[in-house]
């Protein structure tokens, strides 16, 4: 008796190695990249995945900076709680998004959308964090950029 090799059931839809094993198909196109075989790429995905770069770095600007921003809050309606968790996340914080800004000079003219965005998140982390309720914050940011990453400023 003859054994059979399963088959595709649809021979036109073929799983590529994008779908299958992710990192394989990074160093493959890598690899393809470095050397020049251009008609061998997987463009549509790779088009998928520049953007998607793009999307995930504004994204850790938008956490980083409600991070920060939540922290400020803390900071300014728990006085009676500061510590020296909150000033070593404070620094980090900023350290790290001005590492990011360095590395993404074209952000400049998304800084006041993100920063309203960012400031929702800090709310968020404060009520969470705290027994205090969004109503116990302001409406809109207390505090300019300037201010947020501005390693001396602490609200009081």
């Amino acid at each position: 008796m003859m054994s059979q090799t399963p088959t595709n059931p649809n021979p036109k839809i073929e799983t590529s190695l994008y779908e299958t094993d992710f990192y394989a198909w990074t160093q493959q196109q890598a690899k393809l990249l470095s050397e020049g075989r251009w008609h061998q790429l997987d463009v549509t995905n790779l088009i998928e995945e520049i953007e998607s770069l793009g999307k995930r770095e504004r994204q850790q600007l938008r956490n980083r900076l409600g991070v920060l921003l939540g922290h400020l809050l803390k900071w300014q309606f728990q006085p009676d709680y500061r510590s020296k968790s909150w000033i070593a996340t404070l620094r980090e914080q900023r350290r790290r998004l001005t590492i990011l800004l360095e590395e993404n000079p074209s952000w400049q003219p998304y800084l006041s959308e993100t920063f309203a965005l960012s400031y929702a998140l800090g709310a968020d982390l404060g009520v969470r964090e705290t027994p205090l309720d969004y109503g116990d914050f302001p409406e809109t940011c207390p505090y300019t950029w300037e201010q947020a990453i501005d390693p001396e400023f602490l609200p009081e």
